[in-house]
């Protein structure tokens, strides 16, 4: 067994995502067996010793046959209708089969606020660790009941990945109705499956199909991001099916596994760097980006060359380099009325009050591509 694969066997506090195909039925309701089956495995890693959280669609898909819906509806209005009714349905469904093993279970409803806000993130963090710490199972879900275009995740792969940092997990193990990543297509018989990621700049060459089922939204190019998010962010991932759901979350010895990089960053970092939602923009001379992403320098007005956007003194922004390629996040310090009069200036040409730094050092986090 890989390093990777006995690192996430092993640990400790594991977030699973389990995609709404592979707990609902062709018909679009929610299939009790499959989901029963889901819980075994999940009480079985906690019985082993690991906390569990788990990320699960499924709400829309579980309010389409109680609605008599054919399929999954393309207008909002009827996606948080069917959210309304499924997601009962779903809980419901949960807490009966927890009940078997004497489990309770807390549902979590998210939106993208609640993690791109950090009063918000660190509200979410602190009911999670909660939870965990009184021996719930969390059942997370983005709040579809709720969230607009403006402030949805897309699919329920990227809330995983948040989740997983913003929880301190060990591992993330997404569960699907495909059994890994593959070099093609798998449809057409000669793809073969990668089995080991060890850089996730290892498959920038592979075309990942994005097409999400008929009841979920989320194909296997989101879920190649996720697991490029949180690997990046210092947290193992596997992408398995839902099938093999008690081998994922037992030997781990199915699937794609892609390794963690070395080095985890910081909640703030996490944060700055892949849940914040940037108001702006400033571009940079290259001295200015190799001050800020080789040297982890602060951005000073004088290697900035043009600011886009509307934003507040406080707000994240983007830093990108001449060609326009995003090198770094960071909290600006100054509204974006205020910086064209600064940009470009060296620092002792400014006024006193106006001498400190556009970004500082401490919140900026450059980003790897």
């Amino acid at each position: 067994m890989s390093g990777t694969r006995a690192r996430i066997a092993a640990a400790r506090r594991v977030v699973v995502k389990v995609g709404s195909s592979s707990l609902t039925t062709a018909a679009g309701g929610l299939d009790p067996e499959r989901l029963d089956a889901l819980v075994d495995a999940l009480v079985t890693r906690r019985r082993a010793g690991s906390q569990v959280v788990l990320v699960s669609s499924g709400a829309i898909a579980s309010g389409l046959a109680p609605l008599r819906l054919n399929r999954r509806p393309r207008d909002l209005a009827t996606q948080q209708a069917s959210a309304s009714v499924g997601q009962l349905v779903l809980g419901h469904a949960y807490v009966s089969s927890f009940a078997r093993f004497g489990l309770p279970v807390g549902q979590v409803l998210l939106t993208s606020d609640d993690v791109v806000r950090r009063a918000h993130y660190r509200n979410a963090q602190r009911t999670l660790s909660r939870l965990l710490a009184l021996g719930v199972v969390p059942v997370v879900n983005e709040n579809d009941t709720v969230a607009t275009e403006e402030i949805r995740f897309g699919d329920n792969d990227r809330l995983a990945a948040l989740v997983a940092y913003l929880v301190g997990a060990d591992a993330l193990v997404l569960l699907s109705d495909v059994d890994g990543l593959y070099d093609g297509d798998p449809r057409r018989g000669s793809a073969t499956r990668i089995t080991e990621v060890v850089d996730a700049s290892d498959v920038v060459h592979v075309q990942a199909d994005d097409a999400a089922s008929d009841v979920g939204s989320g194909g296997m190019a989101s879920k190649l991001t996720s697991a490029r998010l949180a690997s990046t962010a210092g947290v193992p991932v596997l992408i398995a099916a839902a099938t093999d759901a008690a081998r994922a979350l037992g030997a781990a010895d199915v699937g794609t596994a892609f390794a963690a990089s070395a080095r985890r960053l910081t909640p703030r970092r996490f944060w700055l760097a892949y849940a914040a939602n940037p108001k702006g923009r400033l571009y940079l001379d290259d001295g200015a980006v190799a001050a800020v992403v080789g040297r982890r320098r602060s951005l000073l007005a004088a290697g900035i060359t043009e600011v886009t956007g509307e934003f507040e003194a406080g707000d994240v922004v983007e830093l990108a380099n001449a060609d326009g390629r995003t090198v770094a996040r960071g909290v600006v310090a100054y509204d974006a009325a205020e910086l064209p009069a600064l940009i470009g200036r060296k620092t002792h040409d400014l006024a006193p009050e106006h001498r400190r730094e556009i970004v500082h050092a401490d919140d900026l986090v450059p980003l790897r591509h």
